[in-house]
């Protein structure tokens, strides 16, 4: 069987090794569900005491076939439910043979690949840290639809068994076995299939525990009071964590309350039912579309191509400030020797503290040890000597946003470069043109834009200058890479590309207010549109003397001299809260913005004082819409403008780097779910009631016009 080695020993024990040609792993792909059938139709014809189930690819099975799903529309609902049906039936029978079938686990086993394994009646996994077990279908919008639901719950019970489904958690061999997802553990290939085979004939007469005479699902089914009490505390706690965006969680929930309650046949229509409805749902479509982009840029899609892995050893940090502290952790922690220089040792070890305290915290909760922490604390050497820096392959300025000053700190350290290696700024002020220049080589420098705080923040922007080689710019992505970040490549320009779309959410925001909107009213829409924060609580944690100084540090002498320079709501806002036109003023000398007396305690307070309510009132939806397609309409001219790259890159910066709704896509895939033309067509009624900054781009035109969407 092509795809299925079917091998009968002397013992009559028929091994079945999945190995799907042309696949880098075995999927539930077409060819799976003839393969699956051929093998059961034969198993059924011949004569054998037990099976053993196992793969011949480095993982298991990896799961349902996610580009087929992406394609799925709801008039396929019947025949993908009947498809999905004799799938099941075909595992059932399996199950119900009356023999003994282990599934001797190789590699990782999840989603469709661990209900495989559900259907066995023993499981036996191999201890390898890449052997990772779970359903993780939740975290795709979906639920598990190969008959996970049904059996997980009746193998471990609704408490054990949700928090599995719920939440997809992925667990390591030792850490499976513990949790009863798997029986057993082997040390590699040749144990885990000699352990297959002994269990067989241990147990001739294996079967289901829900195939036995009595059974009662574990702890307890819905008809109890307890699980009843377990279900509705579950249920209140999805909704309010879920916000109603996702729907996966509470259909999941659903689905095992109903199939626990009817049998097991039934039960798997339920599933499939379920299954396919969550499927066609857009929640669903978007989070695997995000996941295939995810995987695009992770895989080195925007890198250079042509130019060897880049694996840095040891780096030099320069500012051992909130950034430079931040970054070493990051370093230190994937095993990267860290020189964190400062001005004075002081300082220098006053960054290496921070690091102490993260570990600290760890330790104290138990998600790490003295060894690990003291192993760590060894890659960071704190100094206040420039001659520490020889031999780094990479060094990171990361001083205040004061261009002289970035410039000296450049040439200062730059002799101490390794032969090959590269210099990359932290500036969050573009262009970076102006820093290149400083520099003595500017095909060899870039910059690294870590969004706050960098040792948590999963996303970085790595900015090419004119100038930037192809050569610096992989080695940054690769950098990124290494510290177990995502990388997005952007060019250099306004803001570059998050805190450009940031600030048009914070500026919206301040727009609403202006409106006459109450502000916590605006941050409340804001939430309840999938945002994390609101935008004016966002004004609030920078606080408006760093809001004032941003602002002021993106102005020029000739924008203000010539009128080019138009006051925008952020401006405003932050005008009358600092009680004069500081931006303005500071643009002139770079100084402080602000009063020291307008603190981020006096900030709300201010807002109400100085905006009141207008007596028209904006409903939730319009809210909700200026302040999403503000963001939106902004990542499309990044695009148009060639900030931006590749649509994935939009899509999933803005939803690492800025906290734009997963469940839309990003913010690109937000503008497809909501229809091309029905987006210009909005954007067209906004802009005549609030302004040109709502007015469709040209290439979002384009893309109507040509009933094209953004791929």
């Amino acid at each position: 069987m092509n795809g299925f080695r079917y091998e009968k020993d002397c013992d009559k024990i028929v091994t079945i090794t999945m190995d799907m040609p042309g696949q880098p792993v075995n999927t539930m792909s077409d060819a799976f569900h003839v393969y699956l059938k051929e093998t059961i139709d034969a198993l059924e014809q011949d004569d054998f005491i037990g099976v053993i189930l196992t793969s011949g690819k480095e993982t298991f099975f990896a799961g349902g076939d996610l580009k087929g799903m992406l394609a799925y529309t709801p008039a396929q609902a019947e025949e993908r439910f009947a498809r999905s049906m004799a799938m099941k039936t075909r595992l059932r029978r399996l199950e119900a043979m009356g023999k003994p079938v282990v599934a001797a686990i190789n590699g990782a086993a999840l989603g469709g690949g661990y209900e495989i394994c559900l259907c066995t009646h023993h499981r036996i996994v191999m201890k390898n840290p890449q052997s990772l077990i779970g359903l993780p279908e939740v975290t795709l919008g979906l639920l598990p639809g190969g008959g996970g639901v049904v059996r997980l719950t009746r193998l471990l019970g609704f408490a054990k068994a949700l928090p599995f489904l719920l939440e997809g958690t992925i667990l390591p061999p030792e850490k499976a076995l513990a949790a009863g997802l798997v029986d057993d553990l082997a040390e590699d290939r040749n144990n885990l299939i000699a352990k297959a085979k002994a269990w067989i004939k241990a147990n001739p007469e294996a079967q289901q525990p829900w195939d036995e005479k009595g059974f009662l699902i574990p702890g307890g089914d819905p008809t109890q009071s307890n699980i009843q009490y377990l279900i509705a505390m579950t249920s209140s706690r999805l909704q309010k964590k879920s916000g109603g965006f996702y729907p996966a969680p509470e259909t999941i929930l659903t689905t095992a309350t109903e199939a626990a309650q009817v049998d097991f046949e039934s039960a798997l229509r339920i599933e499939s039912r379920n299954f396919l409805e969550l499927l066609a749902s857009p929640v669903a479509q978007n989070l695997i579309t995000n996941f295939f982009q995810t995987k695009m840029i992770k895989s080195g899609t925007s890198r250079p191509q042509g130019f060897e892995k880049f694996k840095v050893k040891k780096i030099g940090i320069l500012g051992a400030g909130a950034t430079g502290s931040s970054i070493a952790y990051a370093a230190a922690k994937v095993g990267v020797e860290v020189v964190l220089k400062d001005t004075c040792l002081e300082n220098a070890k006053k960054g290496k503290r921070y690091s102490i305290s993260l570990l600290d915290n760890q330790l104290a909760k138990g998600l790490t040890t003295e060894a690990k922490k003291t192993g760590l604390l060894s890659k960071i050497t704190a100094t206040a000597e420039v001659t520490d820096l020889h031999g780094c392959e990479l060094l990171i300025e990361a001083v205040f946003e004061d261009s002289e000053l970035k410039a000296r700190v450049t040439q200062e350290t730059e002799v101490f470069w390794d032969e090959r290696g590269i210099f990359a700024s932290t500036s969050s002020m573009p262009p970076i043109t102006g820093l290149a220049e400083t520099s003595k080589d500017a095909t060899r420098f870039v910059d690294l834009h870590f969004i706050s705080p960098a040792d948590n923040m999963p996303l970085v922007e790595v900015i090419r200058d004119q100038k930037t080689s192809d050569e610096t710019l992989a080695r940054a992505f690769d950098f990124v890479q290494q510290i177990k970040k995502t990388p997005i490549v952007v060019n250099d320009g306004r803001d570059f590309y998050i805190s450009r779309v940031l600030d048009t959410f914070i500026d919206e925001g301040c727009a609403l207010l202006l409106d006459g909107v109450v502000p916590l009213e605006i941050d409340s829409q804001a939430i309840h549109a999938g945002m994390p924060v609101g935008p004016l609580e966002i004004l609030n944690e920078r606080g408006p003397k760093l809001s004032a100084k941003i602002n002021a540090a993106k102005l020029t002498l000739n924008d203000i001299e010539s009128s080019r320079w138009i006051e925008t709501a952020s401006e405003r806002v932050l005008r009358a809260v600092t009680g004069k036109h500081e931006c303005i003023d500071n643009a002139h000398n770079r100084g402080n913005c602000g009063n020291s007396e307008n603190g981020s305690n006096q900030f709300w307070p201010k807002l109400y004082e100085l905006f009141t309510q207008s007596e028209v009132q904006i409903g939730a939806d319009e809210i909700q819409d200026r302040l999403l397609f503000r963001q939106a309409i902004e990542a499309v001219k990044c695009l148009e403008e060639g900030v931006m790259y590749t649509v994935a890159e939009c899509n999933v910066g803005a939803i690492l780097g800025l906290g734009f709704p997963a469940h839309t896509g990003g913010p690109l895939q937000y503008i497809n779910t909501y229809g091309i033309k029905k987006f210009v067509a909005r954007s067209k009624e906004l802009a005549k009631k609030y302004g040109d900054r709502f007015e469709p781009p040209e290439l979002l035109l384009e893309k109507a016009n040509d009933d094209e969407y953004f791929v």
